[in-house]
C-alpha cells in the first residue's frame, strides 16, 4: 500500500516538544511526530509558542510529508518520529 494524508490536521504535543499528525497506509494508521526543534530551526525554542510550531508546520507541509514518506519506506512503523536528520 501506498502511505498518504488524508487529513490536514496536526497537533502540538507540548508534554514530548513536538508536532503530531497522522498518514495512513491503507487501513492502517501511522502516527508521526515532528521535533519542536526541527520546527524551530535556528530560532530560540524558549520564546516560541504552540502557534509558533503549528505555523511552521503549515509553512513546512510539503518537506514534511516528503521526510514522513521516506521514513516510513525505511521502517514502515505505526509511529515515527521526524528528527533534523530524516530532513538532510
Amino acid at each position: 500500500m501506498t502511505l498518504y494524508f488524508p487529513n490536514a490536521a496536526r497537533s502540538y504535543d507540548q508534554a514530548h516538544s513536538r508536532v503530531r499528525f497522522l498518514g495512513h497506509d491503507g487501513m492502517f494508521e501511522v502516527r508521526f511526530y515532528v521535533l519542536a526543534e526541527v520546527l524551530a530551526g535556528e530560532r530560540s525554542t524558549r520564546t516560541l509558542s504552540e502557534g509558533d510550531y503549528l505555523a511552521f508546520f503549515d509553512a513546512l507541509r510539503s518537506r514534511i510529508l516528503d521526510a514522513a514518506q521516506r521514513a516510513y519506506k525505511t521502517s514502515p512503523n505505526k509511529s515515527i518520529t521526524l528528527e533534523q536528520r530524516h530532513f538532510a
